[in-house]
């Protein structure tokens, strides 16, 4: 297995079992979740980002479906599943499942990740809690 492929596939399993993903991360590593104008920069910012997704407004983990990595890039196409525990886009939880299809892209730089952009079908996901 390929380094790029082997560092891929130890952040999965570390962000599944809510270990120390942000140690994947260069430290000027940037995250953006595409479609809701969410951005963040640097390893504790960007772990922020992610554990407030997975672990604060909502209980959930990623169902990995392909995982794709190529010379300094990589890519996920995974389920988004879960609770929905706390306030997220302004909607009071409920306690609701969700299950959301999305993909993020990766940027990968001396053996970390230095690039996240996120693509989560927001309107989907809005949907799920609200109806």
């Amino acid at each position: 297995m390929g380094t790029e492929r082997q560092l891929m596939q130890d952040y999965l399993d570390t962000l599944v079992k809510r270990g120390d993903y942000p140690a994947y991360f260069t430290d000027d590593v940037v995250a953006t979740v595409e479609w809701a104008d969410q951005r963040a920069e640097g390893r504790e910012a960007v772990g922020q980002l992610i554990r407030y997704i997975h672990e604060i407004a909502f209980d959930a983990r990623p169902e990995l479906k392909n995982l794709l990595v190529d010379d300094g890039k990589a890519a996920i196409e995974a389920d988004f599943a879960g609770i929905h525990i706390a306030e997220f886009a302004g909607i009071a939880p409920a306690g609701r499942e969700v299950r959301v299809p999305y993909s993020v892209v990766y940027d990968i730089r001396g053996n970390k990740i230095s690039a996240l952009r996120i693509y989560l079908p927001m309107g989907v996901l809005i949907e799920q809690l609200t109806s």
